[in-house]
């Protein structure tokens, strides 16, 4: 049996076509549909019903799909391990939400090209939503999430935090001397938010809902970091995660507002499908990001 032929199979199935998976491995259709049917005549089973110029997994041929996958991985685990050459080369494709970018950007990238520069990353920004079709897709390798615990057996969880958020405020509103206020007085107020839909916007708005309130932003843009600067300049509150906010309170340009009946639960995911072949460099990203995640986690219950 032709290992190649495995690896055109799991094209195939990723991406629901013999056109496209000849388009992405650089081989005509007919040589695609040639692998396809020796792999199915040294298996002796039929992989593929083809009806109407569509094409769907047999019963058989999703057995053999959980082996292809767990051979092609095995394959990449064995060449990685004799592979001479110590430097690791390659693009990893990360779907994540927008508000994540300046985190792994401004504060991640730089440290990530000094140990690692033969990893390229290509970044996509989408909704929750989004950024798991592009999973189930095979067009993004990793997803970092900002919402709402994901569980779903396609998925690994490679690494989770909660994460804690609040309101902010500048620290000199008068706002800060209040120790506590109401809902109701917060949806009266001047409030900047991110885009309608995104993450832990939602969740707010569903929960804001539930007592028949809600927020008339004066602004929406997915920039945090923008955020902050106008709230620390006094024009409005927001409501961000605590680690988008943590530097400007910790040098006492914002204050948090502590909020009567606010509660909610975002986490911070790292997940990958469980069919996805982990190469070197996404292998790589993803020990970086999680040592990341887990030193936040250290200096949270330090400080």
């Amino acid at each position: 049996m032709d290992l190649k032929n495995l690896s055109t199979f799991i094209q195939v199935v990723e991406l629901g076509s013999f056109t496209r998976a000849g388009e992405k491995l650089g081989y005509s259709q007919p040589t695609i549909s040639f692998q396809i049917r020796q792999l199915e005549e040294d298996l002796g089973v039929q992989l593929f019903d083809r009806i109407n110029h569509s094409i769907s997994l047999t019963s058989e041929g999703k057995e053999v799909l959980d082996f292809a996958y767990e051979i092609c991985q095995k394959v990449s685990d064995l060449e990685e391990h004799v592979r001479h050459d110590p430097e690791i080369h390659g693009t990893v494709r990360v779907g994540m939400a927008d508000s994540m970018c300046s985190w792994l950007i401004e504060g991640q990238f730089a440290t990530l090209r000094q140990q690692f520069p033969g990893v390229k990353l290509q970044i996509t920004t989408a909704s929750t939503e989004g950024i798991l079709q592009l999973l189930d897709q095979n067009e993004v390798d990793l997803a970092y999430t900002l919402d709402r615990h994901v569980y779903h057996r396609d998925y690994i969880i490679a690494g989770e935090e909660k994460i804690d958020t609040h309101f902010v405020i500048s620290s000199k509103d008068p706002l800060v001397n209040l120790g506590s206020v109401s809902m109701s007085k917060i949806v009266g107020l001047p409030c900047i938010l991110t885009e309608q839909g995104m993450s832990y916007r939602r969740i707010l708005e569903q929960h804001l809902a539930q007592h028949s309130l809600q927020i008339d932003p004066i602004l929406e843009i997915g920039n945090t970091d923008l955020i902050c600067r106008l709230v620390e300049k006094g024009i409005g509150i927001a409501f961000l995660p605590d680690y988008v906010t943590e530097q400007s309170v910790q040098e006492g340009k914002l204050a948090r507002l502590q909020v009567k009946g606010l509660s909610i639960e975002i986490w911070k995911q790292l997940l990958y499908h469980r069919n996805k072949s982990l190469t070197p460099p996404i292998k790589t990203v993803m020990s970086f990001l999680l040592k990341k995640l887990n030193n936040e986690k250290a200096n949270i219950k330090l400080s």
